[in-house]
């Protein structure tokens, strides 16, 4: 700064030595001194012009330009603080909300996976004949894995919430069964002990498991001889061998890590239980991999016929795969953000325009003094520039907090949230934003400012071409562009908030109030005294909740309604008393009771049977597989059709009962009488006996309430007990939740202290249900009712400038006799002209773009008359209302003074 100060002081003198040389030559020839004088400057030209060019010359030319540009910049600012506030607040709103949905957006999408190479691990499934994903089959799977030639290696894994003692504490955790192959393709290795060994991965080895990072800090207090540690994981007691880095928690959230070969092998090839993972060799496309994956199939189908189920094979990326659900909402999200940045930037553009217009006779001047155009636009552009600087730093720090808010709102089925943040590619991501929103605004002001006729701003006192008809005509459009982006945004809104408006209406089948669940993770129960102890565990479990003061009801399910996980489904088979001998259903009832195992004659004599009869198509049907108590069905207020419910009559070792869906026994027996009928459904839990329908219950919308009800056959869990390794008890209070759980946990801790139970209300799971759709309606109705306050400013501005700009028209009218409401009028038209070009416009654009939202509506269409009715009515109806106030001050305009002003 010194350093320039200096030169500017050396160049003057040297320009005014060069003017005094000059004027003292003509005075020497005779010319009067003040003569001179001014023929010596007009010789000398612009001396501001000359001092600009010499100085950029001698500084580098754009740092001194650029420090003068900041410098009048300031200056602009300070004289118009409220235009800077509104500016700088505009851009902080939409540069913040996008930098925010940005982030997220980056984050669970785009950022690549923490893995060595992710780019070649792959998720693999089988599919039917009609398209449909399946988990892999165990023996299809063993297939897949021996044959391919285009993967380094290929993984079976599930992961479920089991119970885990052994720690400071018992807990449900998520935990994961993975085979061999599951680490090294993820090359992924513990950070203490070690991975599992060959050893340990085969049947009938001693069970060993890997935890997380989290769970051996928290639970084990970061204990560093693992040899001392075990856990009970699924009634197993487990030695702990390794603790997995810091973060990894792949598949879904997992705490602990089982080998997979601890389980027995199926050898269905119709029974798929298991999620595939791989990854690519070196230098094979995912294409190939495919077309080699999908040749096994063919080949699996081709040999096994209708013993297998698949016809090709599906390969993603894993980041495809875990993110594919999620996308087109994100997507939508921050395309709803990128319109309510352009709303603020068409209002930062109406703003500088008028103050551009304010201005044409100081850029008239400048120009006339020798300013060339570039010149001009560059000063706009640096305006525009320190504007963006200072919106989006203030931006960034709201995208922090606003993350912050989004991860605490965002529902659970969004993967990947532990990696949302801002960091180093959201902040270039803001970066650039600013360098873009400052660069088109500031050549569309600067092109716009500098495009009139000096000679005629100079002659009509500024009143050129940024403030006549043309330029109002420009704020206008403007305007109507903002409305029309608003009215996108509107109609999205009102979509999405109709959507769950008719989502609440659902009769979902059951009742919520004063419902209060306890989900419990339950050993596995197979073996003949499991299954006892199960039975008495949850019978002696209902009867000392049902003595708690205010309990009016309790039962229990394996498959609570609306809960996120999947209820177990498969085909079942319709049997007639003539297909069983009493042979036949000997074999069945001595199979539930192991005894089969030991005689493989009479084993296949009794697979053979079933086959045949599975084969029959006109006897199955497809069904979810339901364990519950005759209490689930009074606490949720679930009808009873027909028949009767589970009862006393029910034991144990009494024949297995079950109760069917109303749409089930519409659909398998149309007109008849379900009671009585006999079902096999062995395949869901290897019970073999035969199951007699004992009555009909209601419909439940058990996925959630937007999916139809499924057909349902539900079986008692005194009969069928292996069933409830997952449980769910509901309890029917009248009394309030905080006086019933401390009861309840000690219940639950005196029966069985490695059983750590988890307590919600229904009312909470039913909400819970529709988090994704509030989440959206959210974010979007944010965002629309942002851009209606923006838009609404931009109306009013508009008017409110126009109004300034013709108060000697206004005068002229109202001298020549035209009355308060002609003048009225005249701005409300040009309000009216504006909001009906905007909301056609906007109708257009909201018709195109929400066919991009049907996969997020819910009976509703996208084309929704009365929703696009609506918004236009509304949006018609504010601009009115904003240009209300201008209106009114142009009645009062003064045509006296009006007229001496000018």
């Amino acid at each position: 700064m010194i350093v320039r100060r200096k030169q500017d002081k050396d160049l003057e003198e040297e320009l005014q030595s060069h003017l005094r040389m000059a004027a003292q030559d003509r005075i020497d020839r005779g010319e009067s001194a003040q003569d001179a004088e001014t023929a010596a400057r007009r010789e000398l030209g612009n001396a501001g012009l000359i001092k600009e060019v010499t100085m950029e010359a001698l500084s580098g030319a754009w740092f001194g330009r650029l420090l003068q540009d900041l410098r009048y910049c300031i200056r602009v600012m300070r004289r118009n603080p409220g235009a800077t506030v509104v500016s700088v607040l505009t851009l902080t709103l939409g540069i913040g909300a996008s930098t925010a949905i940005f982030s997220v957006v980056y984050g669970v999408l785009l950022r690549p996976l923490p893995y060595e190479k992710p780019e070649q691990i792959v998720r693999v499934w089988e599919v039917s004949s009609k398209g449909t994903q399946m988990q892999f089959a165990d023996p299809n799977f063993a297939d897949f894995r021996d044959q391919n030639h285009s993967l380094q290696g290929l993984a079976e894994f599930a992961s479920g919430l089991l119970s885990v003692s052994g720690g400071s504490e018992p807990k449900r955790l998520m935990v994961a069964t993975v085979s061999a192959d599951f680490f090294p393709i993820l090359r992924v290795k513990p950070v203490m002990g070690r991975g599992f060994a060959p050893e340990d991965q085969r049947f009938g080895a001693a069970p060993v498991v890997m935890v997380s990072y989290n769970y051996w800090k928290q639970y084990l207090g970061g204990v560093k001889d693992l040899s001392t540690v075990k856990l009970n994981v699924d009634n197993r007691s487990a030695s702990v061998v390794g603790v997995l880095p810091p973060g990894f928690r792949f598949p879904d959230e997992s705490e602990v890590w089982e080998p997979r070969e601890l389980e027995m092998t199926l050898p269905a090839r119709d029974a798929h239980n298991w999620q595939g993972l791989g990854r690519l060799r070196d230098g094979v496309t995912l294409e190939q991999a495919r077309t080699d994956l999908s040749a096994i199939a063919r080949q699996i189908n081709q040999r096994y016929g209708r013993d297998v189920d698949l016809v090709t094979a599906a390969v993603f990326p894993l980041r495809e795969a875990l993110t594919g659900d999620v996308r087109p909402r994100l997507l939508l999200l921050l395309a709803a953000v990128g319109f309510l940045l352009l709303v603020g930037c068409a209002n930062i553009m109406n703003l500088m325009l008028a103050q551009a217009s304010a201005r044409e006779g100081e850029l008239a001047v400048r120009a006339a003094l020798g300013a060339s155009r570039p010149r001009l636009i560059r000063q706009f552009l640096a305006e525009t520039l320190l504007l963006a600087f200072f919106g989006g730093v203030l931006g960034v720090v709201a995208a922090y907090f606003g993350v912050q808010a989004l991860l605490a709102a965002a529902p659970p089925d969004i993967p990947r949230l532990s990696d949302v943040a801002v960091n180093v590619p959201v902040l270039l991501f803001a970066a650039g934003l600013c360098v873009v929103v400052a660069v088109a605004l500031g050549v569309f002001i600067a092109v716009r400012a500098t495009a009139g006729d000096v000679r005629s701003a100079l002659v009509e006192g500024g009143r050129g071409q940024a403030g006549g008809p043309a330029s109002r005509r420009l704020g206008g459009i403007i305007a109507a562009v903002q409305l029309a982006v608003t009215l996108v945004l509107l109609v999205g809104a009102g979509l999405l908030g109709r959507s769950l408006l008719r989502a609440l209406s659902v009769d979902p089948g059951f009742r919520t109030e004063h419902i209060i669940t306890l989900n419990l993770a339950l050993p596995s129960a197979f073996q003949e005294d499991q299954k006892v102890q199960r039975e008495q565990f949850i019978s002696e479990l209902f009867t000392r909740l049902r003595r708690l003061p205010g309990i009016e009801d309790v039962g229990g399910t394996n498959a609570l309604p609306l809960e996120t996980g999947v209820t177990s489904n498969g085909t079942y088979a319709v049997l007639i008393p003539q297909q069983l001998s009493p042979a036949t259903r000997a074999l069945m009832d001595r199979s539930a009771h192991g005894s089969l195992e030991k005689d493989p004659v009479l084993m296949k004599e009794l697979i053979g049977f079933l086959e045949g009869i599975y084969r029959d198509s006109t006897h199955t049907g497809y069904a979810d597989y339901v364990v519950a108590s005759e209490g689930y069905f009074r606490a949720l207020g679930i009808p009873l059709r027909r028949g009767r419910l589970f009862d006393d009559r029910d034991a144990f070792d009494a024949p297995h009962a079950a109760l069917v869906s109303e749409s089930l026994a519409h659909a398998q027996w149309p007109g008849q009488d379900p009671i009585g009928r006999m079902i096999e459904f062995g395949n869901m839990d290897g019970d073999l006996r035969l199951l007699t329908v004992v009555g009909v219950v209601g419909d439940v919308r058990e996925r959630s309430v937007e999916h139809p009800p499924r057909p349902t056959i539900y079986v008692n869990y005194r009969q069928r007990p292996q069933g409830t390794h997952q449980f769910s008890v509901v309890i029917r209070s009248s009394a309030a939740p905080d006086a019933i759980l401390p009861e309840a946990r000690k219940i639950v801790r005196e029966l069985d202290a490695n059983v750590p139970p988890s307590f919600n209300t229904f009312d909470r799971v039913f909400a819970a249900s529709l988090n994704t759709r509030r989440f959206n309606l959210m974010l979007v109705g944010l965002f629309a009712v942002a851009a209606l306050g923006l838009a609404i400013a931009g109306i009013y501005g508009v008017l409110s400038y126009s109004v300034a700009r013709r108060t000697r028209e206004m005068g002229v009218r109202m001298a020549l006799g035209a009355s308060a409401s002609n003048v009225r009028g005249l701005v409300l038209k040009q309000a009216v002209i504006t909001a009906l070009a905007g909301v056609a416009v906007g109708l257009a654009g909201a018709f195109a773009l929400t066919r991009m939202m049907q996969s997020m509506l819910f009976d509703i269409s996208v084309i929704d008359p009365l929703t696009y009715a609506a918004v236009a009515f509304l949006l018609l109806l504010v601009a009115l209302m904003a240009a209300y106030v201008p209106a009114r001050r142009a009645t009062k305009v003064d045509p006296i003074i009006a007229l001496r002003h000018e």
